[in-house]
């Protein structure tokens, strides 16, 4: 798929600042502190992962950068803006995607709401609109279905319509929670290639919750990880190490470098 030269002039000014800054942040929900100390950048126009053990707080660091919940303290920007302020800029898919979007509704019209939907419900598409969706649904690979109902999918294909509601309003920041969860190999891996494709055709910012690293270590160019209490980030280069990958997850992981180049890891 071409690139639009939009696309093009979006992702070279975005690369210009960082998607998400940190600065001395830290989180509390429930009363209890959940992790702090997070000072870091993460540059725009990357593959990102968001990576700790159970309950480190994965998901609620997700909810920091959509302003869901503040920060207990330090400073939060998500591209140059306080969280808030940030939310028309950014598509989200939560977990539970088509549980939210309700699997009576047909495919394309769970995309028509990345655009005209609201709390009222259904607003009506305009033509521009409407070449809007069709784009998207191409681009995601799921025109051939986008008539079916969200209930007739499978789960590939409901993650598919999941991207293309969060990326038809055109979002410079795309966030993805545990986007993999009970897919099967073969659609693990075509949405990873769709993500890498969304990243280099639209210039778009992708964060993205991980339990298993292995499906999206081709593609990413770096790593959001929580460890001990505290939230870091680094490049893969220094995130795939033995040593800080068995204190994150609390058992032995040991980094496998195959003869084709590529690596993956393994609880040894």
């Amino acid at each position: 798929m071409s690139q639009p030269d939009s696309a093009q002039e979006g992702r070279s000014a975005a690369t210009r600042e960082s998607a998400l800054s940190f600065e001395d942040v830290s989180v509390v929900r429930g009363g209890k502190l959940i992790w702090s100390e997070g000072t870091f950048d993460v540059p725009a126009g990357g593959i990102v992962a968001v990576i700790g053990s159970s309950g480190s707080g994965k998901t609620t660091l997700l909810h920091a950068v959509l302003g869901m919940i503040p920060v207990a303290s330090g400073e939060l920007r998500v591209l140059g803006k306080s969280p808030g302020a940030a939310t028309g800029s950014i598509g989200y898919v939560p977990q539970n995607y088509a549980a939210a979007a309700g699997n009576a509704i047909r495919a394309s019209d769970a995309v028509q709401l990345g655009l005209t939907g609201n709390r009222w419900g259904f607003g009506r598409a305009t033509g521009e609109q409407r070449t809007r969706i069709d784009e998207i649904l191409r681009a995601t690979d799921a025109l051939e279905f986008a008539h079916q109902r969200l209930s007739q999918l499978s789960g590939g294909q409901r993650q598919r319509i999941a991207i293309a509601e969060a990326l038809v309003g055109r979002p410079q920041l795309l966030i993805l929670d545990e986007p993999l969860t009970a897919l099967d190999v073969r659609n693990q891996r075509d949405i990873v290639k769709l993500l890498a494709r969304i990243r280099d055709d639209f210039g778009v910012t992708i964060v993205v919750v991980a339990h298993d690293l292995n499906p999206l270590l081709g593609i990413l160019d770096g790593a959001i990880y929580l460890l001990d209490g505290h939230a870091h980030f680094d490049t893969m280069d220094e995130v795939v190490d033995e040593d800080l990958l068995s204190h994150l997850y609390g058992t032995s992981i040991q980094v496998v470098h195959t003869p084709q180049g590529d690596l993956y890891m393994r609880s040894v």
